[in-house]
């Protein structure tokens, strides 16, 4: 039988090469597989070690990230078990229960979104083509729900512009594809000015997104632009990237769209993933209810 750091190389030459798993989702069980090589010293895992290696993740690491070490180290033996070349899997019958307390979504209030985008449309003079870019950047991220990563990877297949209307082909995890329609009239205005511009710059990299060196944008050049932006607005408020696409979500889920087309619209597998953002509006409601309602406004003593 093959080592375990020969099995685990196997692994995730096949999660590459076979699943076509993502560059961050590869990076993320590579890490966790060497930590979990190093922890059992190359050797390969019993129940009792795994035992203690659950036990040493609970002392070193956060429960989020307890949990996906586990899960990829148990993608790992799962893998060798169904291929065959695992005849006792140790994960079997192994009660792992581990309570995390539940994260809600981190949204961008709205006047802090219309800042942003107002701060680099007022930026914006002919020729600045960064500007622009930053413009389309800001406004595909608040209007699309976009990962960071699939906003990088918009390319002259995937990013399909009409007349009135801009298509995104967008591949997420596990390479599962939607697709996203556009009609907003503005923010088609500005990919078609943007795509005009750089159609030369575009067609040779074969990416929307450019950078000065007329390369691909790269995910960090993304948080910078959202951080100069957040900068000029001289808000205290921390903002991410990823914290537009909580944003969109809970836009339109207020706004009464159906969940499920919420759920198509991100790319969740799971409507489970998507309701997380029920609990961010039930808490929202519960904030205007106690801002808004009259009995806040009265005054009683016992």
């Amino acid at each position: 039988m093959q080592t375990l750091l020969q099995s685990i190389e196997q692994y995730l030459d096949m999660c590459e090469y076979e699943r076509n798993l993502s560059t961050d989702t590869l990076k993320a069980y590579r890490i966790d597989l060497r930590q979990f090589s190093e922890f059992t010293k190359g050797e390969w895992a019993d129940r009792d070690m795994l035992n203690r290696y659950i036990k040493h993740l609970n002392m070193c690491f956060a429960p989020r990230s307890v949990k996906r070490k586990l899960a990829s180290a148990r993608a790992f033996y799962h893998e060798l078990e169904y291929s065959g070349k695992l005849q006792e899997n140790p994960f079997h019958k192994l009660h792992i229960r581990i309570q995390s307390p539940k994260q809600l979504p981190r949204t961008i209030p709205g006047h802090l979104v219309h800042d942003l985008l107002q701060c680099a449309y007022d930026a914006y003079t002919p020729g600045k083509w960064e500007i622009l870019r930053d413009i389309l950047v800001l406004e595909l991220l608040f209007g699309t729900g976009l990962c960071v990563l699939e906003l990088c990877s918009l390319s002259t297949e995937t990013f399909l512009i009409g007349k009135s209307e801009l298509r995104l082909l967008v591949n997420g995890k596990g390479q599962k594809e939607r697709m996203i329609q556009i009609t907003t009239p503005e923010l088609v205005q500005v990919a078609q000015a943007y795509c005009s511009e750089f159609a030369k710059e575009i067609q040779n990299c074969d990416t929307i997104l450019i950078n000065r060196l007329g390369h691909g944008i790269s995910t960090q050049s993304i948080r910078r632009i959202v951080q100069k932006y957040l900068e000029r607005t001289e808000s205290t408020h921390h903002v991410t990237p990823h914290m537009f696409r909580h944003t969109f979500a809970t836009s339109l889920l207020e706004a009464g769209m159906d969940i499920r087309y919420i759920q198509s619209l991100l790319g969740h597998s799971s409507i489970s993933t998507t309701q997380i953002y029920t609990h961010v509006t039930a808490y929202q409601q519960s904030a205007l209810l106690a801002e808004k309602h009259p009995r806040g406004k009265m005054t009683f003593s016992l």
